[in-house]
């Protein structure tokens, strides 16, 4: 099939060079000339494992092709999936749809034979009907059809979610439609996929009531290990325990310093305001929403604790600041909030994280990027694991920090405690 994808960010290049790979003829468009210059030459503006080289592999088959001409991408494909951004507005936290109404705006202008219009974007309930209000003002009904179709892309793991979901959710009353899509993702649903289609409203509802919820269960293991850590237990044992009730299951009860990303906050946000234009109360999700705020204030009284009360002038190593592994995704990680308090409060800090140096520190005096593991712990009073990468799973500390007495604090329990116990270095980690 002809695709057209509108923006090539995560999900858009993402998408873009999943669906080339099935073997579909797809042109991904950007406004930003310079980023589209940048991946015909095959230079991914993001990190993503295996993607550059499902771009490039695509790309040279001829099947992926990146253009700043929307007019020409729209005339060539019969399906069009808008994929632009949704972030919190600063006031209010709704989803800024601004983006969104632009390209339907711009797309009303090109079309003139039929064509699928897919919302990949996260958006909220509604916002389909909005869109073909939009569009249906200068162009008729009979050349298009709006769909609801989100993704459930895990960073660090986008390219397996593609090719191996749990489910595809298509949000669209028309069996014609229906079929063109069920088509187009045949070559998934025939590997297991789950193929499900839903009115669009909740296809749309679906997408923000999953990340809501998926959010909930780590805001929830997060508050079991506080108590874990008062009463003497370990907080491993009642996440297994937990997890193995089928009716819980056992992802995402993994206790550690927060959710963040790009979806987890902006959405639990988003479906609150959505709930309050309702006149409806969430009120588990706003208590998921403030416990999850409240975590580096918990955190960094841990860390004052096990530094005897004065972290001031403290050499301390930060290893991993992205908000998890695989990723070089800073957005709303729990390390923007920790590394300012910790330097307000006088730490010297020097971090490592393998995806490199990130410019939301560089204001800061005394925190500092380092290239290398060894540079960040050596002679260092504390060293926090923040964000699991696999390169720090089997460190000799000992050699690394080169100081007889240290501190450990690991908020993701990388480490067995057993394994650390030692007179010279003071274990900790999280609901232990």
């Amino acid at each position: 099939m002809k695709l057209c994808i509108i923006g090539t960010g995560y999900v858009g290049l993402v998408s873009g060079a999943c669906f080339s790979d099935l073997g579909n003829n797809v042109v991904c468009v950007d406004n930003n000339v310079n980023k589209i210059q940048n991946l015909q030459k095959g230079i991914i503006p993001i990190y993503e494992p295996g993607l550059e080289e499902l771009v490039q592999k695509n790309y040279k088959a001829g099947r992926l092709n990146f253009s700043s001409n929307l007019q020409y991408a729209i005339n060539q494909s019969n399906i069009i999936f808008i994929c632009v951004g949704t972030p919190n507005k600063k006031k209010s936290y709704s989803a800024d749809l601004s983006q969104i109404y632009k390209v339907a705006k711009q797309i009303r202008k090109y079309i003139k034979k039929f064509k699928i219009i897919i919302t990949k974007s996260t958006v909220p309930v509604a916002t389909g009907d909005i869109l073909e209000k939009l569009i249906s003002k200068k162009k008729s009904k009979k050349l298009f059809e709006v769909v609801s179709n989100p993704e459930f892309l895990r960073e660090g793991e986008a390219i397996r979610d593609f090719m191996f979901p749990d489910r595809i959710v298509i949000g669209t009353d028309k069996s014609r439609v229906n079929n063109i899509l069920k088509n187009l993702y045949e070559p998934i649903t025939k590997r297991g996929g789950k193929y499900l289609n839903t009115s669009r409203r909740a296809a749309e509802l679906i997408k923000y009531s999953s990340n809501a919820f998926l959010a909930t269960k780590i805001s929830y293991i997060n508050e079991i290990s506080n108590l874990c850590e008062k009463v003497g237990v370990n907080i491993e044992d009642v996440s297994i325990g937990m997890g193995l009730d089928q009716r819980i299951g056992s992802r995402f009860l993994r206790a550690g310093p927060g959710y963040g990303g790009s979806c987890f906050p902006k959405d639990t946000r988003a479906i609150l305001n959505t709930a309050k234009k309702f006149n409806i109360s969430l009120s588990i999700i706003k208590s998921t929403v403030l416990s999850n705020n409240q975590r580096h204030k918990i955190l960094f009284d841990k860390i004052c604790k096990i530094m005897n009360g004065n972290i001031s002038k403290k050499k301390i190593a930060f290893l991993g600041v992205t908000f998890k592994p695989n990723t070089d995704d800073m957005r709303e990680s729990p390390a923007l909030k920790l590394i300012p308090k910790l330097h307000k409060n006088g730490a010297i800090i020097s971090y490592y994280d393998p995806s490199g140096m990130k410019n939301n520190f560089v204001k800061y005096k005394n925190v500092n990027f380092v290239n290398k593991i060894s540079l960040a712990c050596k002679n260092s009073d504390l060293v926090i694991l923040h964000t699991e990468w696999n390169e720090f799973r089997n460190l000799n500390f000992k050699k690394l920090v080169k100081k007889n007495k240290f501190v450990i604090y690991d908020m993701r329990n990388i480490y067995s405690h057993k394994k650390k116990v030692n007179r010279n270095i003071n274990y900790y980690g999280i609901g232990r």
